[in-house]
Formats: C-alpha cells, structure tokens, sequence
C-alpha cells in the first residue's frame, strides 16, 4: 500500500506532493524510533535524562508532523510549514544529542532524524 497513492487520491489534490509524503512518512519512522531510542537509554547505566528527553520530544513533533503533512483538505499552508520547521529543529536536536552517545540504538536514532530534517527541508520548499 502506497502513502503517496492515497493522497494523491484526495479529491482536493491538485499539486504534486511526493516530497511532503517523503517527509511524512520519514517522520512517522522517526518518532517510532525515537520512541524506541528513548526507551532503549532508559536501561543504560548512564545518565540519559537529556537523551530521553530530546528523543521524547522528537517523537513527539514527528508524529504530528506526518499526521499534519496528509492532511489536505483546507490546509493552512502557514501551520504546515511552522510544523515542517519544528520537525526540523527537533530532528537536529535530537541527533545532536544522540551523536554524543556510543551505543547502537542512539547511532540509529540519530541518522534517522538526520533523514527526516533532510526530507522536511526538502518538503518545506515545495509548501507554498
């Protein structure tokens, strides 16, 4: 099944949208592995409080990012693109801080945000 498809198959979609479903379904993927990283520090025998709080809250505008991204019916372009500049700074933060960890889960949570700020850059171009 085809996330591009289904919005494309939206009555009210004129223009092309291939990168705000990219970045959509990217930051679907990235709160869930934000989710599982901040999950994953909490059993490190460190103190992970920032890590779990930056994942958190990464996880968190990730998911209302996708969830605002397939919206199309009266959009408010001026929201849209606030939330896709959100994502963004969430997305770096969260890397930033998960680059300064040395173990797997925070490696892969961190080039998963690196991807999703890269597609919402990508999509925030195209929203207009």
């Amino acid at each position: 099944m085809s996330l591009q498809q289904m919005v494309q198959n939206h009555p009210q979609v004129q223009d092309k949208t291939e990168e705000l479903v990219l970045a959509a379904r990217h930051a679907m993927l990235c709160s869930l592995f934000c989710t599982s990283c901040a999950d994953a520090c909490v059993a490190e025998e460190m103190d992970m409080a920032q890590c779990i709080r930056n994942c958190l809250d990464c996880a968190d505008v990730c998911a209302a990012t996708a969830r605002l991204a397939v919206r199309r019916t009266a959009q408010n372009i001026d929201v849209l693109r606030a939330q896709l500049e959100a994502c963004i700074k969430a997305c770096e933060t969260c890397a930033a801080e998960c680059e300064g960890h040395d173990n797997p889960h925070c490696a892969l949570c961190a080039k998963m945000c690196r991807e999703c700020a890269d597609d919402c850059k990508k999509a925030l171009a195209h929203v207009n």
